[in-house]
């Protein structure tokens, strides 16, 4: 089987921006098995269909899971109004994560908004020799800065509306690094806009990078292709892939961005 379904209980909460909030989970089969940059589906009663979340954090060894997640429709309302020792209905670790270098390379990630929860297991996996850049429409919505820093990781926060960090973009802030410094591996997720403009930034400077694509999904396992995008092939041709199945990640150059 290449995924698990677990119950799992709510063993800490916290709300740590407006309509953003970080659960802690006891998991230890799915927590066992994740990696970095896979997502779990979640079952949110009473609704049919289960909710992806990015795996925002993991350990094996204690069999703790980590998801941070923003309101955007009912069912993460509902999900955001469960409580400390309910149990959750999880599937997972579900698709292709992040592939990772040798943690002496230097990677940088760049994350927009809510984005940005799935590139924290790359601080830690990366410690000292990461760069996490991370954009938010203001400083009130400015999320994981400190969770990054904890790991080692150096952390540039951007805001929409310069209340906080710089005053900018994410791309800008990006081009910047790359300018003055040397990298092995770039990682992104979030707005496909941003996401496009980072891979011609990671192109322009021959590093290697890696996307983690969001799509509407339904069942989360590769069954319903409601969450396929188009792909690039060797010969020129396009193809739809399933982000659930063949991602969420992939190499830049496989994805059609536009």
């Amino acid at each position: 089987m290449r995924y698990l379904q677990e119950q799992c209980e709510l063993i800490y909460k916290e709300e740590i921006a407006k309509g953003v909030f970080s659960f802690t989970l006891k998991a230890p089969q799915i927590a066992g098995k994740a990696s970095c940059g896979q997502f779990v589906n979640i079952l949110c009663d009473p609704f049919e269909l289960r909710r992806p979340i990015s795996i925002g954090g993991f350990d094996a060894a204690s069999g703790i899971l980590r998801l941070v997640f923003e309101i955007r429709g009912k069912g993460t309302d509902w999900l955001a109004a469960r409580n400390e020792g309910d149990m959750l209905d999880m599937i997972g670790p579900l698709g292709h994560g992040f592939p990772l270098l040798d943690e002496s390379k230097k990677a940088v990630m760049i994350g927009g908004g809510i984005g940005t929860p799935p590139l924290l297991p790359l601080c830690r996996h990366y410690g000292a020799n990461a760069t996490l850049i991370s954009g938010f429409r203001n400083a009130s919505a400015v999320i994981l800065e400190e969770d990054a820093k904890a790991f080692g990781a150096k952390t540039v926060v951007c805001t929409d509306d310069g209340s906080y960090g710089f005053a900018g973009f994410t791309t800008q802030a990006l081009e910047a690094e790359l300018a003055n410094g040397t990298f092995d591996v770039v990682y992104t997720c979030g707005p496909k806009v941003m996401m496009r403009k980072v891979a011609e930034l990671a192109a322009k400077y021959g590093i290697l990078c890696y996307v983690s694509m969001e799509e509407r999904m339904a069942c989360g396992v590769g069954a319903c292709l409601g969450c396929a995008c188009k792909t690039k092939e060797a010969d020129g041709s396009t193809a739809m892939k399933r982000v659930c199945l063949n991602g969420p990640v992939f190499e830049a150059s496989e994805v059609d961005l536009t």
